[in-house]
């Protein structure tokens, strides 16, 4: 089947960018439409500020619209939406669309506090991950930082996905333009970005190969400022990309916005599986360790 990924920059407004969305969504060719993460707004987490809380006030009336255009262009269609449950519960949510109906939704288990990245200060972590089944198939969504974890990865797998979907918002912090402290200095060397781009690439690679799945990212781009001034904001990097179950490359973007159309046979994944039956071989008898924060090793 053809997927379609949504790689795009904030528009300066939430009316702008989903406006843009939209006719991008119009000009892609897949079944499956993927979106980024927190598509409908600049990546707000770049600081700590009450006022952005007021972003998921709408999340009812931008499910609906989503459902909408789900329908309109006949889609299964992934969206990334500021979800509010009450004041003080808010929630990073990944809701799939079929051809107009609710499939499912996931909610962000991992949530990072990092410079540029307070996730923490907005979101409240999920409390399950279960694959969402689709008329084009099962998709294991997941979202941004819990790309990081082989754990999350492996349930959805276990429990079903052939594609697993990572919505996401990374990025190289930008120096303030009146400061370079220790921190932007270490982050802006050309080494060391590539060596965070080659890291974030690896590890889902390493997802698609040790589960014998399809990997999806769609990562923004484009350059945001941060409104409190401590950084300089975020220059997302794009390379929104897809591997295949043996962890080849189908594609891997560049920086600029597109939208990206990819051909995967999920009956390949499965014949995958069983040449390489990684699930058969599991010690899961030795695996209690996983359960707990730390394991003391013997001496």
């Amino acid at each position: 089947m053809k997927i379609s990924l949504i790689q795009q920059e904030y528009k300066g407004s939430k009316e702008k960018t989903i406006k843009h969305t939209v006719e991008m969504i119009k000009k892609a060719k897949g079944e499956l439409v993927i979106l980024q993460e927190l598509h409908q707004s600049e990546y707000f987490c770049k600081c700590e500020d009450t006022k952005y809380f007021d972003y998921a006030e709408s999340f009812d009336e931008d499910v609906e619209f989503w459902r909408k255009i789900s329908e309109k262009q006949n889609i299964v269609l992934v969206t990334s939406l500021f979800e509010k449950v009450m004041d003080g519960i808010y929630y990073n949510t990944a809701v799939v669309f079929d051809k107009g109906k609710i499939a499912g939704k996931y909610r962000k288990n991992h949530i990072p506090d990092d410079p540029g990245f307070y996730e923490k200060f907005y979101f409240t972590p999920g409390d399950e991950m279960e694959p969402i089944d689709t008329s084009v198939g099962r998709l294991g969504v997941l979202v941004c930082w819990d790309q990081w974890y082989p754990e999350a990865a492996r349930i959805m797998a276990l429990k079903g996905a052939e594609i697993l979907i990572y919505p996401t918002a990374i990025g190289y912090l930008m120096c303030p333009d009146d400061r370079v402290d220790e921190l932007c200095e270490k982050e802006n060397t050309t080494e060391e970005k590539q060596k965070m781009l080659n890291a974030w690439i690896s590890v889902q690679r390493g997802h698609a190969v040790a589960n014998g799945v399809y990997v999806v990212a769609v990562n923004r781009v484009g350059c945001e400022k941060d409104p409190s001034g401590v950084l300089g904001g975020i220059e997302f990097w794009g390379r929104s990309f897809v591997f295949g179950p043996q962890g080849e490359e189908i594609v891997i973007a560049d920086d600029e916005e597109k939208v990206i159309d990819v051909d995967i046979d999920l009956k390949s994944a499965a014949e995958v599986r069983k040449i390489w039956p990684f699930f058969r071989d599991r010690r899961i008898e030795n695996y209690d360790c996983l359960l707990k924060r730390y394991c003391k090793g013997k001496k």
